[in-house]
């Protein structure tokens, strides 16, 4: 996962610009034995007054080269009055998956001022890579362009006839690969098309691009398509190129476009050559991108729900650390209560808080809570327990409310939340199973109540982690995908949360019983992760908060565009 974000600048700043960065490398070192290396580039900012690095980005994997050129760009908030400092660590990937990089695999890192890259001749700088004792890394290449305000949004399709013939024992395997040209006359990837096997004729997908990707606002700036041969090795075979613009591109809304792949090389060597094939543009339509604050502005409201785990498994006694069943014959384990471990007034339940502390289950609700309730107009927020024996009649219950009110369990703000937390924690036994499905069904039934766009809900669930009902959970984030609704995980404890990765999509979109979900609406994060070391819990809600709450704009953003909602107008005052 990603972890996305902007540069923490000193309170008060505004940014002036945003910058967007495109890297490539050049020389890289060569890690694998039978192929060249598989590199991606990870950006790390420096936090503002501190020697702390944080993840800010990953560019894409790029197969089998030790040239790559980056497509997925890095876009930056620039203050002219920070020094901005930026680590570029490179990596060499053996497997899909790059979330876990290891130093065996590290191929050199750069560091720079951001200020550096735009204040250098035509906002490009190349740096050496450096950190492999007694090994020439390479070189990094960085290009800063100010984005402009364009927010609209192309979807183009196109389709290619009769190209040239690459592959000795078949056809071809073609794709495209856009560049925007640049004011020194060099040109930027900007993005590349699907490959579409063994044939001369491809007909490739639509597929969307910013205006200011492709040619940064300026209509009339060249836009240059080459046309490859896809080979494994990574040696694309080159089949001819062509150029357009952006203006010329939109005047073909409404009419087939066909360009001439044109290879200057053929060209020059045969006298008959003709061209390398044609390009046809299908379609080309433009719509305006809306941000999160659209939105917002226009009078989107963020309802919040918090869901705790009361199940005994928050508390660990010999049984639990010894590995051995529970002597009560519980299928979820923990020792359901019946040992002083167990109990929320002991230190070793993740449930306890100390008179000078909150407990982690408090700080997670405290630090997502303070920010969503600024987008809740009521500040009424329900919440729910689960997975605990409720009074009167010590029934187990999967969805109780905390203030003990069915007919309304919401709470007065953050403050009322956690006040009906801590009440709970004093009336009700902690036991088991910890099922999830109730609640997200729960919130999932009342975000279907209203799907216009003016209501969106985000369920927090802080648990411990161990799940014990995955395929109905499933089954419920599959269905809920498809509403207007985000749901956040923050595990906390030290258990491991391979069950809840599994949910959240980010590499593998999830699915129940062969349907898949319609969107990414899950995000997990661990507490312990965020953790001061000195104990700072300031801190320690701060860097939660900016990671688990990052992808609900673009989770908000994917629903609306999928219901094709545009943001309402925003009131004149």
């Amino acid at each position: 996962m990603a972890a996305p974000g902007a540069l923490e600048p000193a309170a008060g700043s505004v940014p002036g610009t945003k910058v967007e960065l495109t890297v490539s490398c050049r020389n890289l070192l060569d890690m694998d034995t039978f192929s060249k290396s598989d590199p991606v580039v990870v950006l790390f900012v420096q936090v503002s007054g501190s020697s702390e690095w944080k993840e800010f980005g990953r560019t894409e994997v790029i197969d089998n080269t030790l040239n790559p050129d980056f497509v997925r760009k890095f876009v930056l908030d620039y203050y002219f009055e920070e020094k901005q400092n930026l680590r570029f660590d490179v990596y060499n990937v053996d497997s899909k998956s790059c979330s876990a990089l290891k130093q065996k695999d590290f191929l050199g890192q750069a560091f720079v001022a951001l200020g550096e890259v735009i204040g250098s001749q035509r906002g490009r700088l190349e740096r050496p890579l450096t950190g492999v004792p007694g090994k020439r890394c390479g070189t990094i290449l960085l290009l800063a362009e100010e984005l402009s305000n364009c927010r609209d949004i192309v979807t183009m399709q196109l389709c290619a006839n009769k190209l040239d013939k690459k592959d000795f024992f078949g056809k071809s395997d073609p794709f495209l690969v856009f560049y925007r040209s640049n004011e020194d006359g060099t040109f930027t990837i900007c993005h590349k098309t699907e490959v579409v096997k063994n044939t001369l004729n491809p007909v490739w997908q639509p597929f969307t691009i910013p205006v200011r990707a492709l040619c940064n606002g300026d209509y009339d700036r060249t836009v240059k398509i080459d046309v490859y041969d896809w080979d494994r090795d990574g040696s694309h075979d080159f089949i001819g190129e062509f150029a357009t613009s952006y203006r010329e591109l939109s005047r073909a809304q409404s009419q087939f476009t066909v360009y001439e792949v044109l290879n200057p090389r053929k060209k020059c060597k045969k006298k008959k050559y003709v061209n390398s094939g044609t390009v046809t543009l299908l379609s080309f339509s433009v719509e305006s991108e809306f941000t999160f604050v659209d939105y917002i502005r226009g009078g989107t409201q963020l309802n919040f729900t918090v869901a705790i785990d009361f199940t005994a498994s928050n508390g660990e006694c010999t049984w639990c650390l010894g590995g051995s069943p529970s002597p009560w014959g519980w299928p979820w384990g923990g020792c359901n209560g019946h040992c002083a471990a167990g109990l929320p007034s002991q230190p070793t339940s993740l449930h306890y808080a100390s008179p000078y502390q909150l407990s982690a289950y408090a700080l997670a609700l405290k630090a997502v809570g303070e920010i969503i309730q600024d987008y809740d107009s009521d500040k009424l927020f329900p919440a729910y327990g689960f997975g605990a024996k409720v009074p009167p009649d010590g029934k187990i219950s999967h969805q109780f409310p905390l203030n003990n009110n069915v007919e309304n369990p919401s709470c007065a703000g953050i403050e009322g939340v956690l006040e009906s937390y801590l009440q709970s924690l004093r009336t009700v036994q902690l036991y088991g199973p910890t099922n999830f499905a109730p609640v997200i069904n729960q919130v999932a039934g009342i975000a279907a109540q209203v799907t216009d766009g003016s209501q969106y809900h985000v369920l927090l669930i802080i648990t411990d982690g161990v799940i014990s009902d995955m395929l109905q959970t499933k089954e419920a984030i599959v269905t809920a995908s498809s509403l207007p609704m985000s749901i956040i995980i923050v595990g906390v404890g030290p258990a491991e949360f391979e069950a809840m990765e599994e949910l959240d999509g980010d590499e593998v979109r999830l699915s129940s019983r062969g349907r898949y979900a319609e969107r990414d609406i899950v995000q997990f994060v661990p507490f312990r992760d965020y953790v001061d070391d000195s104990g700072n819990q300031v801190l320690s809600m701060a860097r939660l908060a900016k990671d688990v709450l990052a992808e609900i704009p673009e989770q908000l953003l994917s629903y609306m565009k999928t219901r094709d909602i545009k943001p309402r107008r925003a009131d004149p005052e």
